[in-house]
Order: C-alpha cells, then sequence, then structure tokens
C-alpha cells in the first residue's frame, strides 16, 4: 500500500514539475506590449505567499510521516501558486530590456530551483521520518525562504538594473587601476631616481638579502611588474591617469543615467529608451574590457601598438556616449568635463607612446652593441 501510494505521489509530481517548466519556458520569451504590466512589488507578495506555503510543506514533517492526502493537496496547492508567481514575473518584464530581463530570470530560477529540491525531497522522503528527514525537510524550507526574500532585492526597472551592471565594471576598473599602480621600477637601474614618476610606490629595499631568494621558485612569481625601465614607469604613470580618469567618466555615468528614473516610468517610447540605456552599457563593458588590456600590457616588455588600439577604442567609446546621452538629453555638465579630461589624460599617453616606439628599441641596441 505504501509503495502505490508512492507511486503516485511520484506521478503527480512529475506531472507538476513539467507543467512549472513549461510555464517557466515563458519567461525566456519577450511579453507582448499589450500585455499589462505588472509591478515588482506584486511579484515580492506572491513571493512571500510562496514561501508561507513552504513553511506548511515543511509543518506536514514535524511529528510524523504525512498522510499521502496532506502531502497530495500541499504539493498540488503550492504548486498551482508556484504556476502564479511565474505568470506574475512574465507580465513585470513588460517594458524590460535584456538586462533587467536577465536579473529577473535568475532570481525567479533561485526561487522555482528550491521549490523544485523541497518537494522532491518530500515525495522521497514519503514512508519515513528519520531524525534526517526531519532536520532536511526544514532547511530545504529555509532555501526557499532566502529565495524569495532575495526577490526584494531584485532590480524593479531597467535604470537600476543597467546601474547595478556599470557598477560591477567600475568596481573591475578600480581592481586594474590598483594592480597597476602597483607596478614597480627596476632599482638597480642607473637612470630609476630620475625617471621613475611613481617612486612612492616602491618597495623599501632588502640591506639583509643575502641572494638566497634567488633560488626560490617563487621568487620570478613575486618580481613581476617589479622590473619596469624608467620610459617604462612614465608610461605606466600615464596609464594610470588615464585609467583614473576613464573610472571617474563611468561614475558621471551612473550618476547620469540614475537620474532618468523618472523619465523611464513616463517614457511613452520605452524601447527605444531602453535601447539607449543598454548601448550605453555595452560602451561601458567594452571600455573595461580595453582597461583591462591596458593594464595588462604594462608589463614589461610593454605592448604599445595593443596600448595604442585599446586608447583608441575608449576614446571612440566614450564619444559614442555623449551622442547617446544627448539623444536622451541628460549629458551633464560633470559628466562632459569627466570626458574631457579623460581625452586629456589619454592624449598624453598616446603621444608618450609614440615617442616610446621610436626611443625604446634604440636604447635597447645601445645596450646590445655596449
Amino acid at each position: 500500500m505504501g509503495k502505490t501510494a508512492k507511486d503516485h505521489l511520484n506521478g503527480l509530481l512529475t506531472l507538476h514539475l513539467n507543467t512549472i517548466h513549461e510555464t517557466f519556458q515563458v519567461l525566456d520569451q519577450t511579453p507582448s506590449s499589450g500585455l499589462e504590466k505588472v509591478t515588482w512589488d506584486a511579484v515580492i507578495q506572491m513571493g512571500d505567499q510562496l514561501s508561507k506555503h513552504a513553511t506548511l510543506v515543511g509543518m506536514l514533517w514535524t511529528d510524523e510521516t504525512p498522510k499521502v492526502e496532506e502531502l497530495e493537496e500541499s504539493m498540488t496547492s503550492y504548486f498551482n501558486m508556484l504556476q502564479g508567481f511565474l505568470l506574475l514575473t512574465h507580465g513585470s518584464r513588460v517594458g524590460a530590456g535584456p538586462t533587467l530581463s536577465s536579473c529577473v530570470h535568475a532570481s525567479v530560477k533561485k526561487v522555482v530551483d528550491c521549490s523544485f529540491v523541497l518537494m522532491k525531497e518530500s515525495v522521497s522522503s514519503y514512508g519515513s521520518l528519520s531524525k534526517n528527514m526531519t532536520n532536511l525537510i526544514p532547511q530545504l524550507v529555509g532555501t526557499v525562504w532566502d529565495a524569495c526574500s532575495g526577490l526584494k532585492k531584485t532590480p524593479s526597472t531597467n535604470i537600476t538594473a543597467i546601474g547595478r551592471a556599470m557598477t560591477q565594471v567600475a568596481v573591475q576598473m578600480k581592481d586594474v587601476l590598483r594592480e597597476m599602480k602597483e607596478l614597480k621600477p627596476a632599482s638597480s637601474d642607473p637612470l630609476y631616481e630620475e625617471g621613475s614618476s611613481v617612486k612612492a610606490e616602491c618597495m623599501p629595499h632588502d640591506n639583509d638579502n643575502d641572494g638566497d631568494d634567488d633560488d626560490d621558485g617563487n621568487s620570478s612569481e613575486g618580481d613581476i611588474g617589479n622590473d619596469l625601465s624608467p620610459y617604462e614607469m612614465r608610461t605606466a604613470s600615464l596609464a594610470i591617469s588615464v585609467v583614473s580618469e576613464t573610472l571617474v567618466v563611468i561614475k558621471e555615468l551612473i550618476r547620469t543615467i540614475t537620474g532618468f528614473l523618472k523619465q523611464e516610468k513616463a517614457n511613452d517610447n520605452i524601447s527605444t529608451f531602453v535601447d539607449s540605456l543598454e548601448r550605453l552599457l555595452n560602451l561601458c563593458q567594452e571600455i573595461g574590457v580595453q582597461v583591462d588590456e591596458i593594464g595588462a600590457c604594462l608589463y614589461p616588455p610593454q605592448e604599445i601598438s595593443a596600448m595604442k588600439t585599446a586608447c583608441d577604442k575608449i576614446s571612440s567609446n566614450v564619444d559614442e556616449m555623449e551622442v547617446q546621452l544627448e539623444s536622451l538629453g541628460g549629458n551633464t555638465e560633470s559628466f562632459l568635463k569627466a570626458c574631457a579630461n579623460m581625452k586629456i589624460s589619454m592624449r598624453k599617453l598616446v603621444s608618450d607612446l609614440s615617442c616610446s616606439g621610436d626611443v625604446v628599441p634604440k636604447m635597447q641596441n645601445l645596450d646590445v652593441n655596449n
């Protein structure tokens, strides 16, 4: 009898799982513009109700193995609410661009995945009431709570989602900048004192070193970036200035688009508006890639040509950012000033790179001949 009941529960579970899976696929499709927009607050409220239902499921396992009728009723009720939750989230994506849709999809998938695990374990545990089961079910209920609670942290507008994505780019650029500032000159270089422009970043000399570290297999790894020539240090200093100013540009961009929040809610041509925001994010991410490229190129031997290419791409992307913001009516004085400062720093670096392309090979030839 118990085996038959469990087979029945497994069959019912499979039916519900398939239905939810099919419904979840709707999230991968762009909702019709004619569909009524659902507020994210409504999704959050439904998530709260779902977490309460998960609690009810867990309560079935407090004292004894639940009856098959109780488990069946609880499962059906839970999956019906989960399906309603999915339909609500689909309606919330009306007018959402790729970035916001991706955030919504990721949050909703966590809720679905945790729900599947909870229900599968409930059916699998039917017929037994071991101590492990009574401890495991409440833990799985907790994961559903966490997933539903996470909905409150999910961005509810395109601007919020895109702003967070831009912030991630800024954080990565800040990491690159930190690594660039850790570059150090070769202290044995006779031109070090005269040519280094970032002497403050240097490590203190260790006069007690007897040379034992030369035989250490890890010594070469620690020396990476510690042997730049004066010419390379000057290039690194100019590159640091460029990346610092570029970081300011990204921060001002984030501050500018944040001011569009009311405009997004009142915009009749939401599709064009969101397309422009998405393009700004793409430009921001492309700049982040080029900043990373510049940082990598500063390690000796420095790749002059690659740095020039990266500089050209950054300048071009910043120019397009200005155009995109202008079309949105959002070019602020602080953003334009940040762009201007970045371009000044960029010209200095490009000029230095052009000179270095000629000077460095000649200096290397002199060293060889001597």
